[in-house]
């Protein structure tokens, strides 16, 4: 047979058997069904009233006890509840048969203005019945013993604070602040990573000739994550860091000087190589991209100068002169 579309698919309804004992009234199902009515129940292959078996959960209880049969008793379910899943009733029906004279019903709780009542099937205007209280219902003309009262409450949602499937929904008012933090960001993205600059104060340094010396940055002008001590900047965000860092040696002629970048305290980028004139100072100047792990690694400035004596770093003004800064490019 041709479809247009795709062929419809056949599934067969789930179904358990039991086997009754002429005795036994409850069996225990394999699912839980919604009510009775999603159930067909058949004993001895004859269909059963719902009437005359009740469920709760996976219990499926007869009002009387099948007779004995190897698997003569067969409970075909018409729709299996979604596990997992929280639901939420938005109609409630609730019958009562009145009493002579009654005029107040407790029903189950409800926002006062989204119920309904009826009288032995006839809908009730509002002004037959008082509804204010959320909990009880109160005719205005007294019920006839036997009389079937039913209310139709409704569950009320709002929908006001929903977000618009729209571009720009979300603003930053809506985050709480330092919720997005760097490890919540996508690869790659470097964010507020951490960031520093600090450079040499007025203290000598003195450098050995022909050895690589650590120099030291006294003064911190920024450190936004406190990754920065003494001398050595230790970021805590893995990623990639550019450095930068400069150092300034005396005029003196012959004098060479070099700047190096060491990473966990190697030698691991070198900078410009001067050779210093008699008549001006000589400044040394490195630049990297270097990976971290955002642990353990850390980077610390090392200089050198090969005069055959040792040297003073100079600069009245270290703070633009000898200075050593790094920032997060992207993260790992």
């Amino acid at each position: 047979m041709s479809y247009i579309g795709n062929s419809p698919t056949n599934i067969a309804f789930q179904t358990d058997t039991f086997s009754g004992t002429g005795s036994t009234t409850a069996f225990t199902m394999s699912v839980a069904p919604a009510n009775t009515t999603s159930v067909l129940v058949a004993v001895t292959g004859v269909l059963q009233d719902p009437s005359t078996y009740s469920v709760s959960g996976t219990t499926l209880t007869f009002s009387a006890a099948p007779p004995s049969g190897t698997s003569n008793i067969s409970v075909r379910y018409l729709g299996i509840p979604a596990s997992g899943v929280t639901t939420t009733a938005y109609r409630t029906v609730t019958n009562f048969t009145a009493t002579a004279g009654q005029t107040s019903f407790s029903t189950p709780s409800y926002t006062v203005g989204y119920i309904d009542v009826f009288r032995n099937g006839v809908y009730l205007p509002t002004t037959d019945y008082t509804a204010t209280t959320g909990t009880t219902v109160v005719l205005n003309n007294a019920a006839t013993v036997g009389d079937t009262i039913t209310t139709s409450s409704f569950f009320v949602s709002s929908v006001l604070n929903a977000i618009p499937a729209t571009a720009s929904s979300v603003s930053t008012s809506y985050l709480v602040d330092g919720a997005v933090t760097q490890a919540k960001l996508g690869t790659g993205v470097a964010g507020t990573g951490p960031a520093f600059s600090a450079y040499a104060d007025a203290t000598t340094q003195t450098l050995v000739t022909a050895t690589y010396t650590k120099i030291l940055f006294q003064t911190e002008e920024f450190d936004t994550n406190s990754n920065f001590a003494s001398s050595r900047f230790t970021p805590t965000v893995a990623g990639y860091y550019q450095v930068n860092a400069q150092l300034l040696f005396p005029a003196l002629a012959g004098l060479t000087c070099l700047v190096a970048v060491y990473k966990n305290g190697s030698d691991f980028k070198e900078g410009t190589r001067t050779a210093v004139a008699a008549s001006s100072s000589g400044g040394v100047f490195v630049s990297a991209l270097i990976s971290m792990n955002g642990s353990t690694d850390y980077l610390e400035i090392y200089g050198q100068q090969a005069s055959g004596s040792n040297q003073n770093l100079t600069g009245t003004n270290n703070a633009f002169l000898n200075y050593f800064q790094a920032f997060l490019v992207r993260g790992a």
